[in-house]
Parts: C-alpha cells; sequence; structure tokens
C-alpha cells in the first residue's frame, strides 16, 4: 500500500560534503535558499530561532515495511507526532510541504539508526535511501518561536530537548517515552504562551506540563539537546511541550534495521507560512 497523506497542517564516511560556516539568520530570511544552503553543505548547524515565520518539521525515514505501523503510533500519539505529510515510497520530495526539495539533502544534518542504535550523523542520505524509503514530516514546535516572539513573550533563555517518564501508546512494534522541548519563562508570560501555542495543533499545541520537571521524570542535567541545567534560574518557569523527537525514541525500542532521522534542533524548513497553518 503506498501512503500519500497531505494535510493543510559510530561515523558512517556517508557525508562527503565539507565542513563550512553556518549561514547566520540575518543571511537567510527564506525557506527555499535556507533548504539550498544546506543542500550545498553550506548550513550544517542547527535551525533554532532561524527562518521565521515558516513551518519547521521533524523527520523520520523508514522501509515502507514499518509505515504503517509507523503511521499508526504518530496516530495514537498526535500531541508528539502531529504528521504533516507521507511521502510515496521512493520519492523524496515532500509535494505538499515543500515543492521542488529533497528531503535526503535539504536538512542540515540528519541521525542514522541501525537496529535501534545511532550510527552516524551525515549531511546528506542519498547513498542510504532506496526505492522503498517512506518519509514522514512531524510539524515542530519550533514553528512557534517566532509567534511567541512577536506576542513579546520572552525566549532568550534558548531551547531544550529532554526525555521524560511518560509513556507513549504504542503502536506494532513502536513505543517508548515521551519526548518535550522546555523553554524558560517568565511566570507571568506564561498563560500567554499556553493561549498563542494552542493555536498550533500541527506543530504540537499547547504545553502538556509546567513547573517541576521531576513531575515528568524530565532530568535537566542530561538534555537530548541543549547545555545541562543545574537549577531553574529565579524568576523563571520551565513549561514543556510535546516534541517529534518522541519517535526517535520510539526506533530504539523497536530495533528498525534502518531509520534515518533529523538530528534535534536541526529541523526540515518547509515553504508552509506558521501564521497561515494556526487556528486564526
Amino acid at each position: 500500500m503506498d501512503l500519500v497523506l497531505r494535510f493543510g497542517p559510530v561515523s558512517i564516511g556517508l557525508d562527503t560534503r565539507a565542513e563550512t560556516p553556518m549561514h547566520e539568520p540575518e543571511d537567510i530570511q527564506m525557506a527555499a535558499p535556507a533548504r539550498l544552503a544546506m543542500r550545498h553543505g553550506q548550513w550544517t548547524g542547527p535551525t533554532v530561532f532561524k527562518v521565521p515565520g515558516f513551518v519547521q518539521c521533524n523527520l523520520v525515514v523508514l522501509p515502507k515495511a514499518e509505515a504503517y505501523d509507523f503511521l499508526v503510533y504518530c496516530h495514537r500519539n498526535a500531541k508528539a507526532c502531529p504528521v504533516l505529510e507521507v511521502t510515496d515510497p521512493g520519492d523524496p520530495e515532500p509535494h505538499f510541504c515543500a515543492p521542488g526539495a529533497d528531503l535526503r539533502t535539504d536538512l542540515p544534518r540528519y541521525v542514522v539508526y541501525r537496529d535501534g542504535l545511532p550510527a552516524g550523523e551525515p549531511t546528506d542520505i542519498r547513498d542510504l535511501w532506496g526505492s522503498d524509503s517512506v518519509a514522514f514530516l512531524i510539524g515542530s514546535s519550533l514553528t512557534f518561536d517566532a509567534p511567541l516572539a512577536r506576542a513579546g513573550i520572552s525566549l532568550e533563555h534558548g531551547v531544550w530537548v529532554l526525555e521524560t517518564k511518560l509513556a507513549t501508546t504504542p503502536a506494532g512494534k513502536f513505543s517508548g517515552p515521551l519526548v518535550v522541548t522546555m523553554r524558560l519563562l517568565p511566570a507571568a508570560q506564561a498563560v500567554a504562551a499556553v493561549q498563542l501555542t494552542g493555536r498550533f495543533p500541527s506543530n504540537h499545541g499547547a504545553p502538556v506540563h509546567m513547573g517541576d520537571p521531576t513531575l515528568i521524570g524530565a532530568d535537566l542535567m542530561r538534555p537530548i539537546y541543549g547545555p545541562p541545567l543545574a537549577e531553574i534560574p529565579r524568576g523563571l518557569l520551565p513549561v514543556f511541550w510535546a516534541c517529534g523527537v518522541t519517535p526517535q525514541r520510539a526506533a530504539r525500542a523497536a530495533k528498525i534495521p534502518l531509520m534515518i532521522t533529523h538530528k534535534p534542533g536541526h529541523g526540515f524548513i518547509t515553504d508552509l507560512s506558521a501564521d497561515q497553518l494556526c487556528i486564526p
């Protein structure tokens, strides 16, 4: 069965492109030039707080044989895995989210998993892409950082990605813990952040938790992305959103022979307008 969904939401020597300095945010403000810079190896760093106004996505690439169970996993865990597009087997072009783009080259960095274990972080996955490869684009909370900033909500403290002790709902061989992004906000701005991000259900929507990270089993000293944090700075409230890195943890548990994802914090920048995809 061919799956096409389009919603109106250890180095292994594969990186043959030379590392070059990443363009700064002020250099590239549009999605297509950003993807082109990534394709040519000129942008290999994070996409956090960059190219504002465009929807960013998490990427998961699986063999067609695993795609149905993964689709069901996403459906059962839509808060963490809001699917925006699923490609045809073997087709690396996301026709809805970014016509003309190539998901094999147009992200700054990928993570390759073999039997559930990390096996490299290439910047080009053409050598790994097969005729049965199916790509899932999953909405990212990086999308609503620009709207938060426009609303005057402080994001100066950055973004963390953390694993929690909260279980997701299994589907087939896919299961695992919920992964979250954490932003440290002035307490007075937290309610406004909840209200605003609730308008972005295709990018995880409103937070899943606010306050004490230990209540959800998040260890601030062992982040997936971001610096270790010994304590929450005074006057700030940690706010947690479901995160599209969740399926990477599910892949480890499933021990899929080959699975490719984006590197956390290194998303796919679509042509979709964040303001048009949200709820008015």
